[in-house]
C-alpha cells in the first residue's frame, strides 16, 4: 500500500510506503527491483495501517493488495474516516493480465475511487461486471500496464540490437502458480533443456520470479530451480533472476505459458510465444491470448517457427506494438486520464463522499465477514479487540523470530505440503 501526502519541503510529492505483514511481504531484493523509492517505509498490520490513516493526512492512497485485502482495507478506511470533512482519494487495480476470477476480484475492489484497468479490453470488461450487478462503474479508469518500457527490438541480425552483441537468446518466463503441478512443470523444463541442446549456438534462459524462500503474490510450491536439479542442462542453459526489462534487453524470443512478461515483450516488438503444449485452458491463463497470433508449441519453436502478433489484438491490450491503432506516443499519455480524475476528485467542493463498497453485510452476509475477519476487522470495518498491533518497531529478537516463522511457513508450503499431498493420493 502506498500513500501520497501533501508536498514535502523539497517541493514534490512525498511517498509513504506501508507493507502489509503476511506471507507475501516483499523482501528487500524484491523491493529494490521495483525501482520506486519511498520517503518512508513501514511494515504494518492492518490495524496499524488503519491507525496511521486515521492519524495522518494524505492526498492519495494506493491499495496494492490481492482482492480480499483490498476489500478489507476499503471497509476499514470507510470506518476510520467516518465524520471527516475531507478524505484521500483511494486507488486500486491490477498490475498484470486479468485472466481468472474476473467477477470475484473486481467486486472485491469495488468501492475505491479509481479502479485502474490496464487496457481498453480490461476497461470494457470491468465496466460490464459492475453494471451487470447494479454497481457504480464510474470508478473504472483506463490506463496501461505500469511497467512497460525499454528500447524496441531491432532484430536478431542487427549487431546493435543487443548489448554485448551476444548470441541469439531464448528466455522462458516462469510463473509461480501456472502450471501448478510437478508433472507439467517438469515437462516444460525438459522441453526448455531440449531446445537448448538442439540449438547449442543459442543462449537459453530460465527467467525465475523469486529466489528460494521468497514469495510473490501467489504461492510457489514447486520452484523451478529445485526441479531443474534433476535434469542435466547444457552449458548454454542458465537460470536468471532480476528485473524482467533487463532480461528482455538481450532477448530475441520470449516464451511463456501466460505471464504478463508476454505483454512486456510485445510492447518492445520482441517475438513472443504463448505455449499450447499443455492445452489452451482457463486454468493456465493462456486462453487470454486467443486471437493474439502468438500461440505455438515447443515442437514448432524447435523447428524455427516465429509468431506474428495480431496488431488489433495487441492494441486492445494497451501495448505499443499495435501499429497504427496504438503507437508509443499513446502509451506516454496512457495515465493522463487517471491523473485528471484524481485531480478533479481532490478539488471536489465539500470533499469526497464516504467509501461505498458493493459488498456489505446486507449484500454478502455469508462472504464479507470472513474476508474482514482475516484482517482482524469486524463486519462494520472496525478493528476487533486483540488485533495484532505494535506501537513501535519490533526489537531484534522479535524480528529474528518473525523471519524464522516466515521461513518455516515457506518451508512448509514448498516442501512439507507437497509431500503430504502426494501421500494423500496413494
Amino acid at each position: 500500500m502506498e500513500t501520497a501526502p501533501r508536498d514535502d519541503a523539497r517541493g514534490g510529492p512525498a511517498l509513504s510506503g506501508f507493507l502489509l505483514r503476511g506471507r507475501a511481504t516483499p523482501t528487500p531484493r524484491q523491493l529494490e527491483e521495483v525501482g520506486v523509492r519511498a520517503d518512508s517505509l513501514r511494515e504494518v498490520t492492518a490495524a496499524e495501517f488503519l491507525r496511521a490513516m486515521a492519524e495522518e493526512e494524505y492526498d492519495v492512497v494506493v491499495i496494492a493488495l490481492v482482492g480480499g485485502g483490498v476489500q478489507a482495507m476499503l471497509h476499514g478506511l470507510k470506518r476510520v474516516w467516518e465524520g471527516r470533512d475531507k478524505r484521500p482519494v483511494v486507488v486500486t487495480g491490477y498490475v498484470g493480465v486479468v485472466y481468472e476470477k474476473l467477477a470475484d476480484g473486481l467486486l472485491l475492489r469495488h468501492g475505491a475511487d479509481l479502479v485502474l484497468a490496464n487496457s481498453r479490453q480490461d476497461a470494457e470488461r470491468f465496466r460490464a461486471v459492475y453494471e451487470g450487478v447494479g454497481a457504480d462503474a464510474s470508478s473504472v479508469t483506463e490506463v496501461a500496464l505500469p511497467f512497460l518500457g525499454g528500447a524496441p527490438y531491432a532484430g536478431e541480425h542487427d549487431p546493435s540490437a543487443k548489448q554485448g552483441h551476444g548470441p541469439y537468446t531464448v528466455a522462458f518466463a516462469v510463473q509461480p502458480s501456472v502450471p501448478d503441478n510437478r508433472r507439467d512443470r517438469t515437462y516444460l523444463l525438459e522441453r526448455l533443456v531440449r531446445h537448448a541442446k538442439l540449438h547449442p549456438e543459442r543462449e537459453v534462459l530460465l527467467k525465475l520470479r523469486s529466489r528460494p524462500g521468497e514469495h510473490t503474490t501467489h504461492i510457489e510450491e514447486l520452484p523451478y530451480q529445485k526441479l531443474v536439479q534433476r535434469l542435466a542442462p547444457p552449458a548454454n542453459f542458465r537460470m536468471v533472476y532480476g528485473h524482467m526489462g533487463e532480461v528482455l534487453d538481450r532477448t530475441d524470443l520470449l516464451v511463456t505459458v501466460s505471464s504478463t512478461a508476454a505483454l512486456e515483450a510485445l510492447h518492445r516488438r520482441i517475438p513472443t510465444v504463448i505455449l499450447t503444449d499443455l492445452g489452451i485452458r482457463e486454468v493456465l491463463g493462456n486462453h487470454h491470448f486467443v486471437g493474439s497470433g502468438c500461440l505455438a508449441s515447443w515442437d514448432q519453436l524447435d523447428a524455427g517457427h516465429r509468431p506474428t502478433p495480431d496488431e488489433e489484438w495487441v492494441a486492445r491490450q494497451g501495448v505499443a506494438a499495435g501499429g497504427t491503432a496504438q503507437g508509443p506516443a499513446s502509451y506516454a499519455h496512457a495515465f493522463d486520464a487517471a491523473r485528471e480524475r484524481i485531480a478533479k476528485l481532490l478539488d471536489r467542493p465539500g470533499g469526497l463522499p464516504p467509501l461505498t463498497p458493493y459488498y456489505t453485510p446486507a449484500t454478502a452476509p455469508g462472504y464479507l465477514p470472513g474476508i474482514l475477519a482475516r484482517h482482524h476487522l469486524g463486519p462494520d470495518g472496525s478493528v476487533l479487540p486483540g488485533a495484532p498491533a505494535a506501537d513501535k518497531e519490533p526489537g531484534p529478537v522479535r524480528q529474528i523470530v518473525r523471519r524464522a516463522a516466515r521461513g518455516a511457513y515457506r518451508h512448509g508450503v514448498q516442501r512439507v505440503a507437497p509431500v503430504i499431498r502426494r501421500m494423500g493420493e496413494l
